[in-house]
């Protein structure tokens, strides 16, 4: 489902639709209606640069056992999304363990950034959330890159904070 989303100036007693959205509004509402508004807060694009800048040069330092498992920076990102708990997840319970992981077999190709667990006859995928400026507001993003660049921090063995700090820094 696509949210819609109106521009509106508040003019002091009513929020007016920008010019450029009256038709949609006119198609979508209905005169003397309530609609509920709701406010989001775009983060800024320094901070979505500097969170990038984070987990290419986190990538850069994995530890070389690592290199091989994340062969790119978004590899990195999406695996650290689902560790720190901004993922979906779908479980599905087979006859057996061998019938569980003929079935991880399966669907592990079909997304090369999820991650597949096998537990006794257990099969759960978890695909991490989109941090896209649309699908993910200023605070979710925020506290999301807090929680990657602590995950990191722990993977590449340096103190908390140490990513975040660097990003950039190394020429």
């Amino acid at each position: 489902m696509t949210t819609l989303q109106i521009a509106c100036t508040y003019d002091g007693e009513s929020f007016v639709p920008l010019k450029r959205f009256t038709a949609i509004c006119d198609k979508q509402f209905v005169i003397g209606e309530t609609y509920i508004l709701t406010e989001h807060q775009q983060r800024s694009q320094a901070t979505h640069n500097h969170y990038f800048a984070c987990i290419h040069d986190a990538w850069a330092n994995l530890p070389e056992a690592e290199g091989e498992r994340f062969p790119t920076p978004e590899h990195l990102r999406r695996f650290a999304l689902i560790k720190a708990g901004y993922h979906d997840s779908h479980t599905l319970t087979c006859s057996s363990k061998a019938e569980a992981l003929r079935l991880a077999a399966f669907i592990r190709p079909v997304d090369e950034f999820s991650v597949v667990v096998v537990r006794d006859a257990t099969v759960t995928r978890y695909s991490a959330k989109s941090q896209s400026m649309r699908a993910m507001g200023k605070q979710v993003f925020a506290e999301s890159k807090t929680a990657v660049l602590a995950v990191l921090d722990e993977m590449i063995g340096v103190k908390p904070g140490a990513v975040e700090r660097e990003a950039g820094r190394a020429a």
